[in-house]
């Protein structure tokens, strides 16, 4: 079993910046692999960024360049820091986790609870 805590959520104005953290306890095995997912009001969830243990990265064209993912592996835990904020970045943000990058990339097998984020104009 995985648990996973998310922080770091607010209201900001557009140009601004902020900073999510995703806490991770229980099996390494199924942490290998974390990553943040948004929904936003009437569409669908998406992937914003994931990273493995070994550092690997991926992102979502919308937000390369403004956004950067990254882990701390003894502690456990993945940022995004989110930076040059849009209000089309405004929605719930997840933490997610799996064994691998393809997995947590398509279809996580765990979900932290969310944290908004809210971007003003």
């Amino acid at each position: 079993q995985v648990q996973l805590v998310e922080s770091g959520g607010g209201l900001v104005q557009a140009g601004g910046s902020l900073r999510l953290s995703c806490a991770a306890s229980g099996s390494t095995f199924f942490t290998n692999a974390m990553g943040w997912y948004r929904q936003a009001p009437g569409k669908e969830r998406e992937l914003v960024a994931a990273i493995t243990s070994g550092g690997s990265t991926n992102y979502a064209d919308s937000v390369k360049g403004r956004f950067t993912i990254a882990r701390d592996n003894a502690k456990n835990t993945v940022y995004l820091q989110t930076n040059s904020l849009k209000p089309e970045d405004t929605a719930v943000y997840y933490c997610a986790a799996a064994p691998t990058m393809v997995r947590v990339s398509r279809a996580p097998s765990y979900w932290g609870q969310g944290t908004q984020v809210t971007v003003s104009s």
